[in-house]
């Protein structure tokens, strides 16, 4: 009935939402299909991410699905929980996040605070004083204001997880394979001229690990949660070109993540800090270990063809940076780091979510720009409402469909880490 593209976070937890919700609507049970070019996950973008969780967006939306995921994640057993199993622990953190703002930035982050407040999040506003008092670490030096999570923000094991979405999904039912989807057929493959204004799929082809077969699976409906590749996916053979225009403007952007260790740095009231130079880290385990990076300029991304690591991006970009606001970082060690992808959404670096408009039956879940994660639990539900109800009922997330695409309008966050 449904074919999942994509095995990581979202695409399960899609798959754990249409079982969950169809138990109560429906009498069938619906086949559900997930489907994983990379059953190792060593590439996938979930498990290579810093794991965190923040109330502190300037959309709305996504902060409505902050505040939904936080929510879930708090009662994670009610509902991931496996009979005979043992209890979930996604090790959650709550230390909070930390955004520091320069005198440029300053009335742009207060305003956006007064609207997290609105919509329902715990922040307060620190001045430099405050700052200073709370963590007495921090250079203030060119700090006009911080703002600073209280509830509901920090960090979590992202692998913990995707295997409890992934367990739980499968214990209700949905069945998954290895492989890479690489061709479709559709509804106009066989329509003669002229071409018709859009299509359905009939046939998802999946090709085989380490072989040259592809097996044909037939089905209703397609989930595009190909992540980074999301956009590629479009691009397949089979699907009519003229029916998937504009392109989805999602392309994987490398992210390095570099651990070090510091025995004088900050305690365990470190924060999840992300610095008025766009660098940021936080604390890893309890015995002065910490993780950080930074997104690079537009203009300098690096290669994504590869995970490769860029050592003298930390020592000439990123470690200045922290050593500047965090005086104990002088003495750092690099300990180990690593590269993942950004699903990034080149139009407005906000999540693509419900039907494509010309593929009649395939829906998108993809282009969460770095905070797919987080917002995994809130997602998963939105696109299983829309495919078995029509319509959004838990959060009204219509504004981060294609349409925005197609009109040229859009939706700017401004928290991008």
């Amino acid at each position: 009935d449904v074919v999942v593209v994509g095995g990581g976070v979202v695409g399960w937890s899609v798959a754990y939402w249409l079982k969950v919700l169809e138990g109560r609507w429906r009498q069938h049970g619906m086949r559900v299909l997930v489907v994983e070019r990379d059953p190792l996950y060593s590439r996938a973008s979930t498990v290579l991410s810093v794991g965190g969780i923040r109330q502190q967006f300037s959309l709305r939306e996504n902060i409505q699905m902050s505040r939904f995921s936080a929510s879930f994640l708090r009662n994670i057993n009610e509902h991931l929980g496996v009979p005979n199993e043992p209890p979930i622990d996604i090790q959650f953190q709550p230390s909070g996040y930390l955004f520091l703002a320069s005198p440029q930035s300053a009335a742009a982050l207060e305003a956006t605070i007064q609207f997290q407040r609105d919509e329902g999040a715990q922040v307060t506003l620190l001045s430099p004083t405050q700052l200073k008092a709370k963590f007495p670490w921090i250079n203030t030096e060119d700090v006009a204001v911080a703002s600073y999570g209280l509830e509901d923000e920090g960090w979590f094991d992202p692998w913990t997880l995707l295997n409890a979405f992934r367990r739980k999904a499968t214990s209700l039912g949905v069945q998954s394979c290895s492989g890479e989807v690489r061709a479709f057929v559709t509804s106009a493959n066989h329509a003669m001229p002229p071409a018709p204004p859009s299509a359905r799929i009939k046939y998802v082809h999946i090709h085989m690990p380490d072989s040259l077969e592809y097996q044909p699976v037939a089905c209703a409906i397609v989930i595009n949660a190909a992540g980074a590749w999301a956009g590629k996916l479009l691009e397949a053979d089979g699907l009519p070109r003229g029916l998937c225009q504009p392109p989805l403007p999602i392309q994987p952007r490398k992210r390095y993540v570099f651990s070090w260790h510091c025995p004088d740095g900050p305690g365990l009231s470190c924060p999840f800090l992300i610095d008025t130079s766009g660098a940021y880290f936080r604390r890893e385990g309890f015995a002065g270990n910490y993780l950080g990076g930074m997104s690079p300029p537009e203009e300098e991304e690096p290669d994504p063809s590869d995970l490769s690591v860029d050592h003298d991006y930390f020592q000439e970009q990123i470690w200045p940076r922290l050593a500047r606001r965090v005086p104990a970082f002088e003495s750092l060690r690099v300990r180990g780091s690593w590269a993942g992808y950004y699903d990034y959404n080149t139009f407005d670096q906000n999540a693509v979510l419900g039907p494509h408009p010309q593929l009649e039956n395939m829906f998108l879940a993809a282009g969460f720009s770095g905070h797919g994660l987080q917002h995994s639990p809130a997602a998963g539900r939105a696109v299983a409402e829309l495919l078995i109800k029509g319509r959004y009922e838990t959060l009204d997330l219509r504004r981060l469909g294609w349409d925005r695409l197609v009109d040229g309008e859009p939706l700017q966050e401004h928290g991008v880490v």
